[in-house]
């Protein structure tokens, strides 16, 4: 199974929620856990909907509505974060890939969480002492702000509409199964729904929406491994090997198979997953939530505390799939195959655990986690239009203004995302995933390191690098397997490497540091001058 398969599954496991939720209604399930799908859904929409009400009365200025005034607690924005990255993805994607490839999947679990140590130590600190908004006010602080800020721009907005069509589209055929509404109306809804959640309540409510889901999640994956480690005695060795009995590559899921076939692209993979991380925009907004730079790292420990005991829950449930489901003719087809696919076999395994309530439970669960990163990109969204688009044109940028302007960039943002999952319908959309985080650490991640760390970084170095980063990131990843292969259907790939982040993230350093080693302009030596002042905030 290549690289390329696996951010697959992270990127549409949202997408397949469907197909559980057909076999909720009928093979499976039946009309009970049906019915108790959609009241656990009006619940969570009826949650998600009186958090934005209440916390629309705080939401008077634009700090309260972009960051919420600062007043967030690291405790609270530790979960709000781990909810920012507990995705439906990382649970139905890992799961899967435990399912299929048993210790593979873990691997990936690990790059993930490996990413957190490193936002703590080097980014989360100064990026909050720097920055109010957005990571472009960092790199403004000592660069020129109106091209730096048009550049990161484009690069943030790209990675946020990769992340809302999957989104998107996977919460509409959610929907569109539960209620039996079409496909448009079923997106229309979903857009809807998150437009009013965050133009309502700002980050005050998306940061609740996305600590309730972060404690569902929590909630759900404690209870699975419970449940699971039950059935075995709460013993491991007999888990195991009712695992190696039932999965055809026996001891093989103990042990990794890709990364001895393509090696590279393994290495490439964790890169992407652990410096990608660091540059996306919806988590790096996460930090200007909360007071100063202490508090920013104080809520990154909780978070990465947090995501860790996640991942941990994930191994008895994944390898417990494997025992419970993948020999169980209930939950396949007549050809064999698993009712909706390996990305739903968490949800089955609810269903040997708890029954018809349980799947459901886990059904909604699932779907509040689209709503919460959903309304985290789309306020990145608008933070990265209003702040850094439109910043020039307002007189009152801090105020009512720039309110009244982060809300209608809300709005477009949420339109743009409803037509973009209208039109993506019926495409792949698997790849964006793997793309995203691969921009994110070849482009956002290297020019903000270098902003922070090293004195001798020019606006020159900056625009170039990033450039460089965001177009081979793009290019490389069109000429990988992900698409030149399985889209295109051309025989052999032009990169090899999936995603190419080995290449495309040095790639991006190496440009920098050429281009701000041979700028001798004025602008430049007042740039590097200014580092040492910088770096002391940084500090503070």
């Amino acid at each position: 199974m290549g690289v390329s398969r696996k951010l697959g599954y992270s990127g549409i496991a949202v997408a397949t929620l469907l197909q559980v939720c057909s076999a909720a209604a009928g093979t499976i399930g039946g009309a009970n856990s049906s019915s108790a799908a959609e009241w656990f859904f009006i619940a969570i929409v009826a949650g998600a909907i009186a958090i934005s009400v209440v916390a629309a009365r705080s939401a008077k200025a634009t700090s309260d509505f972009l960051v919420a005034g600062g007043r967030i607690t690291p405790l609270q924005n530790g979960f709000a974060l781990a909810g920012d990255f507990m995705s439906a993805g990382a649970f139905l994607g890992l799961s899967a890939l435990i399912f299929n490839s048993g210790f593979d999947g873990m691997i990936y679990a690990i790059g993930y969480l490996a990413s957190w140590p490193l936002v703590i130590f080097l980014v989360a600190g100064p990026l909050k002492n720097l920055g109010r908004y957005t990571m472009a006010d960092v790199l403004s602080y000592r660069f020129d702000g109106r091209r730096v800020r048009l550049l990161v721009a484009i690069i943030s907005l790209t990675l946020v509409v990769f992340y809302l069509i999957a989104q998107m589209v996977g919460a509409g055929q959610v929907i569109q199964l539960m209620f039996g509404f079409s496909y448009p109306t079923s997106v229309v809804i979903v857009g809807v729904l998150m437009i009013v959640c965050v133009m309502a309540g700002g980050m005050i409510a998306t940061t609740w929406v996305q600590i309730v889901k972060a404690v569902l999640m929590l909630l759900t994956g404690i209870v699975l491994a419970f449940l699971t480690l039950r059935n075995f005695g709460y013993d491991l060795s007999r888990l195991f090997g009712a695992a190696l009995a039932a999965h055809p590559k026996a001891s093989g899921i103990l042990v990794s198979q890709t990364l001895p076939k393509a090696p590279w692209s393994g290495i490439s993979l964790g890169l992407a997953l652990i410096f990608g991380t660091a540059g996306l925009p919806h988590i790096l907004m996460r930090f200007f939530t909360v007071k100063n730079g202490r508090d920013a790292i104080r809520s990154t420990a909780w978070a990465t505390a947090l995501i860790g005991l996640f991942f941990l829950l994930l191994f008895p449930i994944g390898y417990g799939a494997i025992a419970l489901v993948m020999k169980d003719p209930s939950y396949h087809d007549q050809s064999g195959a698993l009712i909706g696919g390996a990305n739903t076999v968490s949800i089955h395994l609810s269903h040997v655990l708890g029954g018809d309530i349980g799947m459901a439970f886990v059904c909604a669960v699932s779907f509040a986690t689209i709503i919460a990163v959903v309304a985290g990109l789309t306020l990145a969204g608008a933070s990265t239009i209003s702040h850094d688009l439109l910043r020039s044109t307002s007189s009152d940028p801090d105020g009512k203004k720039g309110l009244f302007g982060a809300r209608m960039a809300t709005l477009v943002i949420g339109t743009v995302a409803t037509l973009l999952a209208l039109a993506f319908r019926d495409q792949n959309v698997a790849y964006m995933l793997g793309l995203a985080f691969a921009l994110a650490a070849s482009a956002n991640f290297p020019i903000l390191l270098l902003s922070l760390y090293w004195p001798k970084l020019t606006t020159a170095g900056v625009i170039a690098g990033g450039c460089v980063g965001f177009a081979s990131s793009i290019v490389f990843t069109i000429l990988g397997p992900a698409i030149w292969v399985k889209t295109f259907g051309f025989a052999a790939p032009l990169v090899s490497l999936d995603p190419p982040t080995l290449i495309t993230m040095p790639l991006t350093f190496l440009v920098c540091w050429a281009v701000s080693s041979r700028d001798r302009s004025k602008k430049g030596a007042e740039e590097r001058a200014a580092f040492g002042e910088q770096y002391r905030r940084s500090l503070a």
